[in-house]
């Protein structure tokens, strides 16, 4: 698969693998691993919750949306977004036609992979209600803006990856 993009663009809530998944697809396929999440920190040098804290979400949301449109333009890199990031009309229309993978997962199983207290801006306070709301709120865009989708409930981050190359073929 040529240039045009990335190969693949995992999505997904908190908690979901993206980040995890994606390194491991990036290894075994031999290309880079690219994550917006650290491509925003790198350009704001300092942290996603730091940049909330500082500057507020449209801060963080305005750098998010920069950091996609440049990592959407990167040739064959394996790609996780955050969170977040479909929540922008503009960045689901945008992944129209890139192969993006929905990494779905339960809200139990997400409250577990995130953990208590880490900074996850979005998740301060009751973490398993955060993130059902998120969750609740989201799970029809990253439907929408997927092509595939991937239940991660109870799997090792290896068979995920296995499971989206199956899927892509």
């Amino acid at each position: 698969m040529g240039s045009r993009g990335p190969f693949v663009v995992l999505i997904g809530p908190p908690g979901s693998g993206k980040s995890t998944v994606a390194e491991l697809l990036a290894a075994k396929l031999g290309k880079p691993h690219r994550d917006t999440d650290t491509d925003v920190e790198n350009a704001a040098g300092k942290p996603i919750s730091d940049i909330f804290v500082d500057s507020g979400e449209p801060a963080f949301r305005a750098l998010e949306r920069a950091a996609i449109v440049a990592a959407l333009r990167a040739d064959d890199v394996v790609l996780s977004l955050g969170g977040g990031a479909i929540v922008d009309a503009d960045t689901r229309a945008d992944l129209a036609g890139h192969n993006v993978v929905f990494l779905d997962v339960s809200v139990g199983e997400a409250a577990k992979r995130v953990g208590l207290g880490v900074a996850r801006p979005l998740l301060l306070g009751n973490v398993r209600t955060q993130l059902k709301n998120l969750m609740d709120a989201r799970r029809p865009l990253y439907a929408e803006a997927a092509k595939h989708t991937v239940i991660t409930d109870g799997r090792a981050p290896q068979e995920i990856a296995d499971e989206i190359l199956e899927q892509l073929g």
